[in-house]
């Protein structure tokens, strides 16, 4: 585990391999040690490897930094997370802009069954407060094990991870810079809260400045780590839109209050609303309805429909069996984890599931037996 966090930390570190581009390599050369270990055969593992990638590669400052953060992060009680780590966050997984690595500092695991993020202008109002305050009490009764994911700033984010506190949600903070300081310093009591009720969570060493540039980057995380996003209050412009803009490019779903016509922090969210980019909530209760959240006490008539087609396969029956452990359902990543079976045939498998009656599909690729 050590060698592949220090090859993806110097991985991170090349210049001029871009994120797509890191996560790309990652996944065709199957891990980090490999590209490294491999690297005068690379043209092997991928045949349109450039020789400029390959002498890029060789970067002896990228290993010595590597190998700094390795130990910050061991001092300090810091999980570096690869990107074939179990831990690793498979909703994010999805997504073709991925870290390779990430840095977490916290006790919630990443892969929680139900996970959305909630976010919004810094210059929150009244409203917006009370909305958000309303929404996490309501959710933390229906939907007691979903993680509340934001960005720790000023205004809606930080009351979202207030809020989730104060109603027993485990809540993560997804941060513009390294974890050897908390920005804004003002959140620094409610960043050491977190970290026994969630965590924080970047993709950033040590040392890195909390930069415009990172706030952009670091929303792309907070969008893909979720199952859905919320905006609760946000201007015509703002990191908020930014956010339900990655959102929706990563197939997740989008929501969005509403607010007066008149009333500056509802202009983003009034426009995502009468663009169709993001489905009104008035509640906790719309937002779990729309995504299946909600737990039926009643027995389903689909435990017919399964008896219909008893006859499964030996790959069909280990997806079953895993699904039988996990009556709540489990995210197609870690499915393949469990069952050992390769992404694209799982998706087979599960298609051919519900086809017969047999599984139904939630909301951010979970899955879940039918009864």
């Amino acid at each position: 585990m050590k060698d592949e966090q220090i090859y993806s930390l110097a991985l991170m570190r090349i210049p001029g391999l871009g994120l797509t581009g890191a996560c790309n390599l990652i996944r065709t050369a199957g891990s980090a040690t490999n590209l490294f270990r491999h690297r005068k055969e690379l043209k092997e593992l991928i045949p349109d490897a450039s020789d400029k990638l390959i002498k890029a590669l060789d970067c002896p400052e990228a290993f010595k930094r590597a190998e700094e953060e390795w130990l910050f992060a061991e001092k300090n009680q810091i999980q570096c997370i690869t990107y074939n780590d179990e831990r690793y966050p498979s909703r994010l997984r999805e997504c073709e802009d991925a870290p390779i690595a990430l840095f977490y500092r916290g006790n919630t695991p990443l892969n929680a069954l139900r996970t959305v993020s909630i976010v919004g202008t810094r210059h929150a109002t009244a409203y917006g407060e009370d909305l958000c305050n309303t929404f996490v009490r309501d959710l933390a009764n229906l939907c007691p094990d979903v993680l509340v994911v934001s960005g720790l700033a000023y205004g809606i984010d930080i009351h979202a991870h207030r809020a989730a506190l104060q109603h027993g949600l485990a809540t993560v903070g997804v941060l513009a810079h390294g974890l050897d300081r908390i920005y804004p310093a003002a959140h620094r009591k409610t960043a050491i809260a977190m970290m026994d009720q969630g965590g924080l969570l970047t993709e950033f060493m040590s040392g890195t400045n909390p930069d415009r540039q990172n706030f952009v980057k670091r929303n792309r995380i907070v969008a893909g780590v979720c199952d859905a996003t919320i905006v609760v209050e946000s201007a015509a412009k703002g990191g908020a839109l930014i956010t339900a803009e990655l959102a929706e490019s990563y197939h997740r779903d989008c929501f969005a209050f509403p607010g007066r016509t008149t009333d500056l922090y509802s202009a983003g969210c009034n426009a995502l609303i009468r663009n169709n980019r993001a489905s009104l909530i008035l509640s906790a209760e719309d937002f779990v309805e729309a995504m299946g959240w909600k737990t039926s006490t009643h027995p389903s008539n689909n435990a017919v429909q399964r008896e219909l087609f008893p006859e499964l396969s030996e790959e069909e029956m280990n997806v079953v069996q895993a699904l039988q452990r996990n009556p709540d359902g489990m995210q197609i990543n870690i499915l393949v984890v469990e069952t050992n079976i390769p992404i694209n045939r799982m998706s087979a498998l599960l298609f051919e599931l519900e086809m017969k009656g047999v599984v139904r599909a939630m909301a951010g690729g979970v899955y879940r037996l039918l009864q």
